[in-house]
């Protein structure tokens, strides 16, 4: 039998043709602007939470306000911020991505208009929650256009953009507010806003197309879920600002408003658990990746807002530091950020997302653990290598989290995971706060209480330091008055260290909070390429 006339079964097979790898996708230059213009955007909401706090004295002058009043400026922003960060997953559905955020732009930079030209503490209050309600939605909103913008093999380098942006905006706002508000006034805190959003909404309107709306979730719209989500997290965030101020359930506000977030939190939950359409959608929780990796988002919330207002409080309680002293002793760990930016995206591109997050947490606990050796002399060279490796740290924590909490959940739920990923890391910084202001309280007073034992009549070198110190005044003073200055600083010393030994006690307990979030690496399954917002 020829070769011709063979059964087809019996002819010999070809060697399988191995098809070579796609070559990578090229991302056009319109898309990438647009990209760039949405995490400008994202900057100047996160960098706006923290711009004000080194300059919260001179606002507190020029609108004739008490300290507490002033604090309000910072309270009002967070509020409203941490009401409308989970709502943008409807809303970003309902209008579009690009309506959403050219919206939420212009409506910022409306409003950090509004806040400059305020003339009294109650319309600054009112602009200002206004500026971080419409400005929320600014930040979730990026995080859900990475996975739908880029294909996976360019997804890596956008996600560390946007963990270098989300972890650099908060620490270098103090150094910014500052410098601008000494060289200007505290007015360009806001006004330099205003052009650049205008650039960022015109930008994201002319370039950014990734999706349609739909318009007929107005319909679903669930007006009571709202009002008890603006509620609990209204008054939740309340609660963990003020309640360390003043002494918790003691104070009758706090006590109230606590009440209501228990309340409206149940309501919520049931809404949000028992609607056909929520305004929270949470079935992104069901994703095993996602829980876990907002568990660890609000590790970093604590490690992030922790210590960007810790170390600060240390040099200018105890150090004596102002506004451009403290940022440039903190300015460090900005410059490591932007430095191991471009490595850790290298990195994360070849190795296994897990890998990466342990080795970030590990530093970041060696980071906190070798910062908690202060001394009322620790300065520059004693901080700078501590406060780099948290930089480096807070990269390799920051982008693995992004990809392996996002890079998992199904594209149907993306907008509103990414909604639910970002509140957690502001929860994270809320309840973080919370801590550290009572355990700096409660902590310097037990410090200050043992410090207060060891100086008594009967220990000599108290009775030598004190005698010395007194010689010292008495030729200013006079002999009477001398003996009652060397007890009076020998007091303020006493709180001083008393201070030191409490912020330790606190960098320890942030330090710990790394550890014991280690294992959880272990419950992780790596994000398969391609997973996860594959929406193009």
């Amino acid at each position: 039998m020829s070769a011709t006339t063979m059964p087809a079964a019996a002819a010999p097979q070809a060697p399988p043709q191995v098809m070579p790898a796609p070559p990578p996708q090229a991302m056009p230059t319109k898309v990438r602007f647009g990209f760039m213009a949405m995490v400008f955007g994202m900057f100047m909401a996160i960098l706006d939470i923290q711009i004000v706090s080194a300059s919260i004295s001179e606002i507190q002058a020029g609108l004739a306000a008490s300290p507490d009043e002033a604090s309000w400026v910072q309270t009002s922003y967070l509020i409203a911020e941490i009401v409308m960060i989970p709502l943008s997953g409807f809303l970003s559905r309902l209008l579009s991505t690009r309506v959403l955020f050219t919206a939420s732009a212009v409506g910022f930079t409306v409003f950090s208009l509004a806040c400059a030209m305020a003339s009294n503490l109650g319309i600054m209050i009112v602009f200002r929650a206004a500026q971080g309600f419409i400005g929320g939605a600014m930040i979730p909103t990026v995080f859900a256009a990475s996975f739908m913008l880029f294909p996976p093999n360019k997804r890596a380098g956008a996600t560390v953009i946007i963990g270098l942006t989300a972890t650099m905006a908060p620490t270098i706002g103090p150094t910014l507010g500052g410098w601008l508000t000494e060289q200007l006034s505290w007015h360009w805190l806001f006004l330099i806003n205003v052009p650049v959003g205008i650039l960022i909404a015109t930008a994201v309107w002319l370039t950014v197309d990734i999706d349609k709306p739909d318009r007929t979730l107005l319909a679903k719209f669930d007006w009571w879920g709202l009002a008890a989500m603006a509620a609990f997290l209204g008054s939740l965030e309340y609660v963990m600002e003020e309640g360390p101020r003043w002494d918790w359930l003691q104070d009758e506000t706090v006590r109230n408003l606590a009440a209501v977030c228990i309340v409206a939190g149940i309501v919520f939950f049931w809404r949000a658990l028992t609607r056909p359409e929520p305004i929270v959608d949470l079935r992104a929780f069901k994703d095993r990746n996602f829980t876990i990796g907002c568990l660890f988002s609000f590790t970093m919330g604590i490690g992030l807002y922790g210590s960007v207002y810790l170390i600060p409080l240390f040099l200018g309680r105890v150090r004596g530091y102002n506004s451009m002293q403290i940022g440039e002793v903190m300015f460090i760990t900005g410059l490591c950020m932007f430095f191991a930016a471009p490595i850790v995206g290298k990195l994360l591109g070849k190795f296994d997302p897990r890998i990466l997050l342990a080795c970030g947490l590990s530093l970041f606990f060696l980071a906190m653990w070798l910062t908690a050796r202060l001394t009322s002399q620790s300065a520059f060279p004693q901080m700078a290598f501590p406060l780099g490796l948290r930089g480096v740290a807070m990269m390799l924590c920051m982008a693995p989290i992004n990809q392996i909490a996002l890079g998992t959940v199904a594209p149907a739920v993306l907008k509103n995971a990414s909604g639910l990923y970002n509140l957690m890391r502001n929860l994270g910084g809320a309840v973080g706060l919370a801590i550290i202001n009572t355990l700096v309280t409660d902590r310097s007073y037990l410090h200050r209480v043992h410090l207060d034992e060891a100086l008594n009549w009967a220990r000599a070198p108290a009775l030598h330091y004190r005698d010395t110190m007194a010689d010292a005044l008495a030729g200013q003073v006079g002999q009477g008055a001398a003996d009652i200055a060397a007890l009076a600083k020998m007091k303020a010393l006493v709180t001083q260290q008393a201070l030191v030994l409490a912020y330790n006690d606190v960098l320890l307990v942030m330090a710990g909070c790394f550890l014991v979030s280690l294992p959880l690496v272990l419950l992780l399954r790596r994000p398969r390429k391609g997973a996860g917002g594959d929406a193009h």
